[in-house]
C-alpha cells in the first residue's frame, strides 16, 4: 500500500481538466484512493464477467500466482484492485461454437477447472453465496463458472443439468431458438424454470425487450444482464434503456456495468455516469460491475485492467455515493443474488421433478 501511495499524483480529481461543468468537489487523489482502499478491503469486487478461460487457451505458459503480462487479470492484480470473486465467462467467439457449442463449452469448463486447480494458493472454484465467503475467508479469490451462451444447452434440458453438475451458475438466454426476438417460447420458459430449479442466473444481456420482459416476469430468482449499461448515455445494442433498467429493478434484477470503452466511455468518468444513471433508475440494490477483461473490449483510461478498480472507487466517493451503496455495489449485490438462486434452487427441487420437456414437442410448429 506505501509503495502504491508513493507513486499517486498529487493532482485533485475534478480540478480544472477540460470539465468545467463538473459538479463534483475537489478532492485529493491521495485521499480518495486511500479511502477507496479501505472500502474495497471491507467490500470486495464480485466482477460480473472475465473473458480469462479464453484468453488462455493462446499461452503456451502462464502462472497466475506470479503474474502474467499478457493478459489483463491475474493473482497480484487482482488483490490490489481487490478482486474478491469473479465469473469466467465460457462464451465463444463469434463463429468458434457454430453447431459444437455444447462441446466446445464443456472445453472451457474442463480447462477452467484445470486452472482453478493448477493455482490453488490464489484461486478457487465456488457454486454457491456461501463457498463465494468460504474462499474470501481462506484468502482466495472465488471463480463462479458463467456466464455460457444458451446455444450450450443445446436445446436439451438434460444438458443444461450437466453443465450445471460441472459448476455453470450463469446461461445467457439470447441468440437461441427459445429466446429470439418473438420472446420465450414455450420451450425457453421450460428452460427458465429449469435454471430456476438447479440455481443456474438467467442472463438476458443481449436478449430482445420481449424476451427480457417474459424472463424477468416468470424467473422465481434474479435476472443478470451481465454486461449492460445505460443506452440514454451510449447507444450500444447491449445497453438497457430505461424502461428495462426500472423493470429490472423492480424484479430486484441486476445490472452489470462493463468497463469498456465501447459501451460505456473512454473515461472513468464516463462509467461513473453510466453507474450514476442505473442506480438511479433501477435502484442501488440492482447495481454491479463487470470488467470484461481479457474480453478482446477496450478498456477506459485508468482501468485498463483488474487492478484498476481503486481509481473507479474513488470518482463515486467523489460524487457523494455512500459507503452501504458501494458495499452493495462491489460486493453485496452479487452475493444477494447468488443467495437467492440457491434459497429457491433448494426450495424447488423439493416440489418439482427435474424436466423432461423437449423442445420437438413444446415448439413443434
Amino acid at each position: 500500500m506505501a509503495d502504491l501511495q508513493n507513486d499517486i499524483p498529487t493532482i485533485e480529481v475534478g480540478a480544472d481538466d477540460g470539465l468545467p461543468d463538473d459538479p463534483f468537489p475537489r478532492r485529493p487523489v491521495a485521499e480518495l484512493l486511500a479511502q477507496a482502499h479501505e472500502l474495497l478491503a471491507a467490500h470486495p469486487v464480485a466482477d460480473g464477467y472475465s473473458g480469462l478461460p479464453w484468453a488462455l487457451r493462446h499461452l503456451s505458459w502462464y502462472d497466475l500466482e506470479l503474474g502474467e503480462a499478457a493478459i489483463d487479470t491475474d493473482v497480484p492484480r487482482m488483490r490490489e484492485g481487490h478482486v474478491g470473486a469473479l465469473f469466467w465467462s465460457l462464451h465463444l467467439p463469434e463463429g468458434s461454437g457454430g453447431e459444437r457449442a455444447a462441446a466446445a463449452t464443456l472445453e472451457q469448463l474442463d480447462q477452467a477447472r484445470a486452472v482453478i486447480e493448477a493455482h490453488p494458493e490464489g484461486l478457487r472454484l465456488a457454486r454457491t453465496a456461501g463457498q463465494v465467503i468460504d474462499a474470501r475467508n481462506c484468502g482466495r479469490i472465488a471463480v463462479l463458472l458463467g456466464p455460457a451462451h444458451g446455444a450450450a444447452v443445446d436445446d436439451s434440458l438434460g444438458i443444461l443439468r450437466i453443465l450445471h453438475t460441472l459448476g455453470l451458475r450463469v446461461l445467457t438466454l439470447a441468440g437461441t431458438a427459445w429466446a429470439g426476438a418473438s420472446g420465450l417460447t414455450r420451450f425457453g420458459e421450460e428452460v427458465v424454470r429449469e435454471m430456476n430449479r438447479l440455481g443456474v442466473i438467467a442472463d438476458v444481456t443481449g436478449a430482445s425487450a420481449v424476451t427480457a420482459a417474459r424472463t424477468l416476469a416468470l424467473s422465481k430468482t434474479p435476472v443478470l444482464c451481465s454486461r449492460s449499461a445505460a443506452r440514454v448515455l451510449r447507444p450500444h445494442p447491449a445497453n438497457l434503456p430505461d424502461d428495462l433498467l426500472a423493470a429490472l429493478g423492480a424484479a430486484k434484477g441486476l445490472c452489470m456495468v462493463p468497463l469498456t470503452a465501447e459501451q460505456t466511455g473512454p473515461t472513468v468518468r464516463d462509467v461513473a455516469d453510466h453507474l450514476d444513471h442505473v442506480r438511479d433508475v433501477a435502484g442501488p440494490e440492482c447495481v454491479g460491475l463487470s470488467g470484461t477483461y481479457d474480453s478482446g473490449a477496450v478498456h477506459p483510461r485508468d482501468l485498463a485492467d483488474a487492478s484498476r478498480y481503486p481509481h473507479l472507487i474513488a470518482e463515486l466517493l467523489r460524487r457523494g455515493w455512500s459507503e452501504a451503496e458501494l458495499a452493495l455495489l462491489t460486493w453485496g449485490n452479487v452475493q444477494r443474488v447468488l443467495r437467492s438462486a440457491d434459497f429457491t434452487a433448494r426450495a424447488a427441487q423439493h416440489r418439482r421433478e427435474a424436466s423432461t420437456a423437449r423442445i420437438g414437442d413444446l415448439d413443434a410448429s
